[in-house]
């Protein structure tokens, strides 16, 4: 794994940039704040989504999620979706629908008081790990499928391949999310991520394949020396790196 995944806590020094990292999750919200390096200088927070609230809701959650949390002085988000531009384009798990071109980094700067930073949370956990060598990939399991491409070190536009077609006319994250592996059991639903592994590397040609997500504790199978699952605080780690040209 990368050092910059580290996250063992530390005391905070006055003289750094501190961000605070929050990783938006179909089930779980989590945050805390980080050093430059990606470190954990506090123990994360974690909170259940409010699925179905309305964007503006969502705002006033986090912000009182992240309330007992020490100073920082810039945000970083990991959003389970299309971002750009720091607009939400879509957010298939979140049940609402005003998601869909919410200006979620505006929002966050006007409540909180400080610059912010939106990024796909897949793109935002691979920052993170990624090595810088060759055609990198990152998967996240977990309520749904999240995916993101990095050619030496450098994040390729964000595509959703996890919404492209899979098996029996269902997507990547149709068939592998939560909900299809609560009915079909792990041991198949470990099966079908056999099969998404082969269908992308046949389809990116990754030199390493990096696997993380809630749903990553799950595999059990053996794994070639190119492929690596990931600690999943790597989704608040990366956002010091969503910033490291700032």
């Amino acid at each position: 794994m990368s050092p910059h995944a580290l996250v063992a806590c530390h005391p905070l020094h006055a003289t750094t940039m501190h961000t605070l990292a929050i990783d938006i999750g179909g089930t779980g919200l989590k945050a805390s704040v980080v050093d430059p390096k990606g470190n954990l200088v506090v123990d994360r927070l974690r909170e259940d989504t409010p699925v179905g609230s309305h964007p503006d809701a969502f705002v006033e959650k986090l912000a009182a999620m992240v309330a007992p949390l020490p100073s920082y002085d810039r945000i970083a988000v990991g959003f389970p979706g299309m971002v750009r531009a720091g607009v939400v384009r879509t957010a298939p798990h979140l049940g609402h629908d005003a998601w869909a071109g919410y200006p979620l980094a505006a929002a966050l700067e006007r409540r909180l008081g400080k610059p912010v930073r939106l990024g796909n949370d897949a793109d935002v956990q691979g920052l993170a790990v990624v090595q810088g060598k060759g055609m990198e990939m990152v998967i996240t399991l977990g309520t749904g499928v999240g995916t993101s491409l990095y050619i030496d070190g450098k994040l390729c536009p964000h595509i959703e391949l996890g919404h492209s077609p899979f098996r029996k006319g269902e997507s990547y994250d149709q068939q592998l999310g939560e909900a299809a592996r609560k009915q079909v059991g792990t041991c198949k639903w470990q099966k079908r991520v056999q099969k998404a592994i082969v269908d992308f590397r046949r389809l990116t040609m990754f030199d390493h394949l990096y696997i993380g997500g809630g749903n990553a504790r799950r595999i059990d199978f053996e794994l070639p020396p190119d492929i690596t699952l990931v600690d999943n605080n790597a989704g608040i780690s990366g956002g010091a790196f969503l910033w490291r040209d700032g």
